[in-house]
């Protein structure tokens, strides 16, 4: 008989790889569920916030302050995961997101719970960013809808547990436990990280390569532009900040608000003149000057700007228009992160038959005709029918954003996946940003033409929950949703038209490799 060690210590191996790998499967979901509980847990308990803390002036920077943290951070914690593992950025993030909530936790007024919420931020830009690079670094491409729709899941349940979390916890203990419930979770999240989670050296990019053996009597040591973060950091903040506070905290055409976008273009001069000098940039040429990258980065920022439309006006809606309570109004914005998993999962069989740009390209062109239809729905109508209309925007979204991300991660080498994911996710987050500033001018913009120059959004959605208002403020307020939703329709053929026009037809991915738990040629340039 022959020797069977061999055979059963191969079979070890291969189960204690499994092991390990669904342990750092979990940390992934666990962190990612830091991250997607954040902004919908605090929301909730706002009310009790402010009386307990004050503040109320300023309490929206308690979201704005978090949102820019995370938005600025994306590109360096992409680029700094490329240069020095993923497993480092991830611990420090994950080590600052905990620091920022016990901080939180610990606040004595509005003004530190703010800018703890920042340090909060500064980690969940690493949560996010380095999660879907590990998950594209951990399964070879026809395994990676699995993970990702775990992580789609894992947003999903947040957005719908966490509103009744918050104010359980708001209404039974104490706000400061919204903070506090992230330190068990996330201990358990950076226990599993740090021992199960094991990555081999990597070679660096192609481009500093060829720096070093242009001077060999240079050290190895790895290169972080600081100057290029410290720009991308500054530049980004002064803009979106610019964005958030337009027509909120002063008028669009004030001094406030002109000053700061001269100023974020100025700083924008300054990071492009900053990161074509570095050696290894932040924010490197090529995310732009690939085709399949810049068109993923372009139809992620629109995929953010819609989102808006539902995630910001629907509620309003909901409970102004149809008469629905706050929780009958968030389960009909909440059925779309049922249907979007679901459908992201099911995308592989789409993808794998006629390939990623063409999927997504049928998923965002039935989101534009869905978002379209909303206008069109009968006044003041009847639950179902957004309720419908959201479930299917969930599904065509699914569709969408999915196959575009395994797809962009597929079509670079591990030194470069992190900068690529990090780049898609920072313009989504953008687009976002530019939505709420765009659409939020937009209502208010409809609402002062149909009631004559008085009221904005926010006065009138007062007004119509204090039962004050009259009839005409209830359709003034139904046409301000509408042509939100005619505006994302409008981002969504937008999305339609970058695929169509700038995105190859098919992917130029990678032959996949199989050392685990990331590959280990670096991408050559592409057009």
């Amino acid at each position: 008989m022959g020797d069977t060690r061999p055979a059963r210590r191969e079979g070890a191996r291969q189960r204690s790889g499994a092991h390990q790998r669904g342990a750092v499967v979990a940390a992934l979901m666990l962190s990612m569920a830091l991250a997607a509980l954040d902004s919908t847990i605090v929301s909730t308990a706002v009310p009790q916030i402010v009386g307990d803390l004050g503040g109320f002036s300023v309490f929206s920077w308690l979201f704005s302050g978090y949102l820019l943290a995370v938005t600025v951070t994306l590109p360096v914690y992409g680029k700094l995961s490329d240069t020095f593992g993923r497993k480092p950025v991830l611990v420090v993030g994950a080590a600052l997101f905990l620091l920022g909530s016990l901080l939180c936790a610990l606040a004595w007024n509005m003004a530190a719970l703010i800018a703890f919420r920042v340090v909060q931020g500064l980690g969940g830009g690493a949560l996010q960013g380095t999660v879907q690079t590990l998950a594209a670094d951990l399964y070879p491409l026809k395994e990676r809808p699995r993970i990702q729709s775990k992580l789609s899941t894992v947003w999903a349940v947040s957005a719908v547990a966490g509103p009744a979390v918050g104010g359980l916890l708001a209404a039974y203990a104490d706000w400061r436990w919204i903070f506090l419930v992230n330190l068990p979770i996330g201990a358990v999240a950076l226990w599993l990280i740090v021992r199960h989670l094991h990555e081999p050296g990597r070679e660096s990019s192609p481009r500093a390569r060829a720096g070093r053996e242009a001077r060999p009597e240079s050290s190895p040591r790895a290169r972080v532009d600081w100057a290029g973060a410290l720009a991308v950091f500054a530049c980004g903040g002064v803009l979106l900040t610019a964005l958030v506070q337009g027509g909120v905290a002063w008028p669009w055409l004030s001094g406030p608000s002109l000053g700061l976008f001269a100023a974020g273009l100025v700083l924008a001069g300054v990071v492009v003149v900053v990161e074509r000098r570095a050696a290894e940039p932040i924010i490197p040429g090529w995310v732009w000057r690939r085709r399949t990258i810049a068109a993923v980065n372009l139809a992620l920022g629109a995929l953010g700007l819609l989102m808006v439309a539902p995630s910001v006006f629907l509620p309003t809606y909901a409970q102004s228009v149809l008469g629905l309570g706050p929780v009958a109004a968030g389960f009909v914005l909440s059925v779309w992160t049922l249907s979007w998993p679901v459908s992201a999962a099911l995308s592989q069989h789409l993808y794998r038959r006629i390939g990623f740009r063409d999927t997504a390209l049928c998923g965002i062109g039935a989101a534009a005709l869905i978002l379209l239809a909303f206008p069109f729905l009968p006044y003041p109508g009847a639950a179902w029918q957004p309720t419908l209309l959201m479930l299917a925007l969930g599904a065509a979204l699914g569709l969408f954003q999915l196959p575009l991300i395994v797809g962009v991660q597929s079509t670079v080498g591990w030194s470069e996946r992190g900068t690529t994911t990090a780049s898609v996710l920072f313009c989504r987050q953008t687009g976002q940003t530019v939505g709420a500033s765009v659409f939020g001018a937009v209502a208010n913009g409809v609402l002062a033409a149909r009631l004559g120059g008085a009221g904005d959004l926010d006065s009138v959605t007062r007004a119509l929950d204090a039962g004050t208002a009259p009839e005409s403020v209830r359709r003034a307020v139904a046409s301000a949703v509408h042509a939100v939703y005619l505006g994302a329709s409008c981002a969504a053929a937008l999305a339609f038209l970058v695929l169509l026009s700038v995105a190859p037809r098919r992917f130029p991915v990678l032959a996949d490799q199989e050392d685990r738990p990331s590959a280990k040629e670096p991408a050559e340039e592409r057009s």
